[in-house]
């Protein structure tokens, strides 16, 4: 059973690099998303507010398999629709690496706004009033004040987002994504192990997960205003 297994793990291992990829790219934009989504919702108008609001009650209420199926066929569908009816452009494919990495950053970027919301709020506003006393423009005072401390305080919840993400990433085997999930079903198909090499990706998605809570768990205490000795 190991040589069987261990003919296959260069396929598993190409589909893991696949899986990191996704899960990286995919965090940077829920992370710029949560960023943006967070600012329109403390400092914008009540339009912008609502907006924000409407955004993360749609994506949260919704199951992610169907975001994600949705977003491949229904985005497909509807761009060479536009581009027949505008004549702009003639068919499109949407890669599945594209609009895996698309659904997931926006899917996660639901929660990153609330991460990001709490964090802000967290902030003491005395902190902020004083840096506008001394007469900081508002890129300093978001340098030098807001963003080290959006960052720490944000921090616990990040890491507890990418720790699902990564786990989510397992979505763009459904679209033909040649991911970790997908090189081990097909492996477990072609040798009729199927146990066995989901087996094999439950122990990467562990050994990664396990990786990342270390990590994490390092920087919460580095960087977290409640690990400051005082």
């Amino acid at each position: 059973m190991f040589e069987l297994v261990k003919t296959y793990i260069p396929l598993i291992l190409s589909g893991t690099i696949v899986t990191i990829f996704v899960a990286v790219l995919s965090l940077s934009g829920s992370i710029v998303i949560g960023l943006l989504g967070a600012m329109f919702s403390l400092a914008g108008n009540r339009l912008s507010r609502k907006i924000v609001m409407a955004y993360t009650t749609l994506i949260r209420g919704v199951p992610d398999l169907v975001l994600m199926l949705l977003f491949y066929f229904g985005g497909q569908m509807l761009l060479n629709r536009l581009g027949s009816a505008t004549g702009l452009w003639e068919y499109v494919e949407v890669s599945a690496f594209g609009a895996g990495t698309l659904t997931i950053a926006i899917i996660f970027g639901a929660y990153m706004i609330e991460t990001f919301r709490g964090a802000a709020l967290a902030i003491p506003i005395g902190q902020i009033e004083a840096g506008m006393a001394f007469g900081l423009s508002r890129h300093r005072l978001f340098t030098r004040i807001i963003w080290p401390q959006l960052l720490a305080y944000a921090l616990p919840g990040i890491g507890n987002n990418w720790q699902i993400l990564m786990k989510s990433t397992a979505l763009v085997s459904v679209i033909g994504l040649q991911d970790m999930v997908f090189n081990s079903f097909q492996a477990g198909r072609a040798t009729r192990h199927m146990f066995v090499f989901m087996c094999v990706a439950m122990i990467f998605y562990l050994i990664i997960t396990m990786v990342s809570g270390f990590i994490i768990h390092i920087l919460t205490q580095r960087l977290s205003p409640q690990q400051r000795p005082r």
